[in-house]
């Protein structure tokens, strides 16, 4: 304990934040002209600037931006509906899922209003602005009874420590958190969780290149672009609240006075700036000179210039522009049925089922795993993954009809489920076992020979019983079964009975009329 405080006073060993002052330096170019972004972001200054930290990025992007928003509710509304499971694990590979009471603290992890829902949605949109999720599991004695908690830090309220100062030492290992609510320098308003004595996750979806143990926002690749974003919208604004057009440029004679024109430009404000006063005819007097410029939004492509800024944040976001509903998702093939299937399996693929088994590896520190088992999650009941539903079903229904020829060519029935599991529709083959029965088909005919033709006493063929298993062909065999004890068998006369009267006009007959 004594040499974690000692390293967090040393002021060295706490990560640092990537700073992004050097953007803040850029100057944005339209129409040949100059937008200065500072960081200051006062009076005088075209653009706010972005904050690098948690709350510039809440202030001004998730909150001040259209497109960062809908990209982030995009990606809230289907990460948190996934729900925890455990899941057997089987010589290294998963199998069913399953679930206990220890993954209760997941379905309601804190008091009042706690959710599955509700933990998910501040796991990743704390991810999102700062690149670092941190909860803790704090258990309290009520009575008799300990009862467990999830409790949610800001992260920028948090401060990692390390064993070492990442840049002097050779090993560097995390010895704890620090969380400072508020950010006060007081220390006696800390509060330490050490490694080791504390149930504490902490997520980073997207590692940060410059620091050991953290995690980086998405924003931060995109801030110029959401930058121009706001401009862009801002932009628009001021053509709609500058008489909907853009400027005309107007000219005096030398010998206009400067209170001449001081009162000239009050007039004209009064008169035609704002959209209220968009398209009123202008009367000007003797000694000025207008010379309109013709540009309106179409003649300056606002819409491509914005929308590919849109994309861009899209792109960085892990969304497609279809999904969310960005102008250059909404036109040409992109509707089609098929390109959006595309879109939706490669977002759910490609971004929230990496980021599902991310956070289920982040969060083993909260529970008791069972042995034999992990942390895994659950998205069958999600309906926007319906499709891949029926994907998995339709490759279901493949396995089974490969399944079913093994069995009937004489593989065992374990043997072929244990190769069709063991890599998917490949297989391994080499784990096929034989029974040693064929399919009948595949028997060569009658390898006996032909059957020996029986019949009765008027010469007519017998119907014979089917032959016991190693009996030869055409050879009848005796009657077996509940009273067939001193049945004759097919063929044979009981003694002492009379024979069957034969038929007049056959054979025997005409023999035994002309013997009479």
């Amino acid at each position: 304990m004594a040499k974690i405080w000692s390293s967090l006073f040393k002021g060295k060993s706490e990560e640092e934040r990537l700073t992004l002052d050097d953007l803040y330096q850029q100057v944005v170019k339209y129409q040949g002209l100059e937008y200065p972004v500072s960081q200051g972001g006062g009076a005088g200054e075209n653009y706010e600037a972005i904050e690098h930290d948690f709350e510039g990025y809440v202030q001004h992007a998730f909150k001040a931006d259209g497109i960062v928003f809908a990209c982030m509710v995009a990606r809230m509304r289907l990460f948190s509906q996934a729900r925890f499971q455990w899941q057997k694990m089987q010589a290294g590979r998963p199998g069913d899922l399953f679930g206990t009471k220890e993954l209760g603290i997941f379905e309601e992890p804190w008091p009042v209003g706690g959710s599955t829902i509700g933990l998910l949605n501040r796991a990743i949109q704390q991810a999102d602005l700062a690149g670092n999720h941190y909860v803790v599991r704090e258990t309290s004695a009520r009575g008799a009874v300990p009862v467990s908690r999830l409790r949610i830090l800001r992260p920028n309220w948090v401060r990692t420590i390390l064993t070492a100062p990442p840049d002097e030492a050779v090993q560097s290992d995390i010895a704890g958190w620090i969380y400072m609510p508020g950010g006060h320098p007081d220390p006696s308003r800390w509060k330490l969780y050490e490694v080791g004595s504390s149930r504490f996750a902490h997520w980073a979806p997207t590692p940060d290149p410059e620091a050991q143990y953290k995690g980086m926002s998405w924003l931060t690749p995109v801030i110029r672009e959401i930058m121009s974003d706001k401009a862009a919208t801002k932009h628009k604004g001021k053509f709609f609240e500058n008489a909907a057009t853009p400027s005309f440029a107007m000219s005096f004679k030398e010998t206009v006075t400067n209170d001449q024109f001081k009162q000239f430009i009050r007039t004209m404000r009064e008169s035609h700036q704002g959209a209220d006063n968009a398209y009123k005819p202008l009367f000007v007097g003797g000694g000025a000179d207008i010379t309109p410029l013709m540009y309106d939004l179409r003649q300056l492509d606002f819409k491509a210039t914005q929308g590919a800024g849109e994309t861009r944040i899209a792109a960085a976001a892990r969304v497609h522009p279809v999904i969310v509903g960005l102008s250059e998702g909404m036109q040409g093939s992109s509707l089609n049925a098929g390109n959006f299937k595309a879109a939706k399996d490669s977002w759910a693929d490609g971004e929230m089922r990496p980021l599902w088994e991310s956070i289920c590896q982040a969060y083993r520190p909260l529970v008791r795993v069972p042995e034999g088992a992990r942390l895994h999650y659950d998205d069958r009941h999600i309906s926007f993954l319906r499709d891949d539903i029926a994907e998995k079903a339709k490759v279901l229904a493949q396995e089974a009809d490969i399944l079913q020829g093994l069995v009937m060519q004489g593989w065992t029935q374990d043997s072929a489920i244990e190769a069709l599991m063991e890599s998917g529709c490949t297989g391994d083959w080499r784990k096929l076992k034989h029974t040693g029965l064929f399919s009948v088909q595949l028997q060569p005919p009658m390898p006996d020979g032909p059957p020996t033709k029986v019949v009765d006493q008027n010469g007519k063929p017998v119907k014979q019983q089917p032959a016991a298993p190693g009996a030869k062909a055409g050879k009848l065999q005796p009657a077996t079964g509940p009273g067939a004890a001193g049945r004759p068998a097919i063929g044979q006369q009981r003694p002492g009975a009379k024979p069957p009267a034969q038929p007049k006009g056959s054979r025997d007959g005409d023999d035994a009329s002309e013997e009479a």
